[in-house]
């Protein structure tokens, strides 16, 4: 391979690499702009978590209202508890329509790579249709499921598995994902 080729090649590489979500873990998450503060138009968090205790926050909907539930094993069915938490979600992301979510499905580290993304867009799956059966427009909500490879918790004791078995809504400024 030439030393064009390879170039062009290096070149491309990067150019997709650069190609992530910043909005991964909210406006302003990992990396980006700062911490804290509500300080963007109409009241969006655009700078950060935003302070816990304001209810239109990241922060707040991470820490009061909830942003995941959790799943038996190799179930995708919701608990109770779940729709207790995502009726809660439903109801802020309709009083704060300048938000958009990701709703990314998890798995336990048991099974195949390609079982736990089967699963855990199934679980993903799950909390996207019950939040859209509670109002939240589907143009607002997007899927990605990450099965096993993004666990909370690393051991092989069923207290860590319970905590990866999970559905998480992520939050992003703006009302198109």
């Amino acid at each position: 391979m030439s030393l064009a080729a390879k170039s062009l090649l290096l070149i491309a590489v990067l150019g997709l690499a650069a190609c992530n979500n910043p909005d991964r873990y909210g406006a302003g998450g990992a990396g980006a702009g700062g911490a804290g503060g509500a300080g963007g138009a109409g009241g969006i968090d655009t700078t950060g978590l935003g302070d816990p205790s304001n209810p239109t926050s990241i922060a707040y909907f991470n820490q009061t209202v909830g942003d995941r539930v959790l799943f038996a094993v190799d179930q995708s069915t919701l608990s109770p508890e779940g729709r207790d938490v995502l009726a809660r979600q439903a109801q802020w992301l309709m009083t704060n329509p300048g938000y958009a979510a990701i709703i990314e499905g998890h798995a336990d580290e048991q099974g195949t790579r390609e079982y736990n993304l089967n699963l855990g867009a199934k679980r993903a799956a799950a909390v996207q249709n019950f939040l859209i059966s509670q109002g939240v427009p589907a143009g607002r909500l997007r899927t990605i499921s990450y099965g096993k490879e993004r666990p909370l918790e690393v051991c092989s004791e069923e207290a860590c598995y319970a905590k990866n078995r999970r559905a998480v809504t992520v939050l992003s400024a703006g009302a198109g994902v």
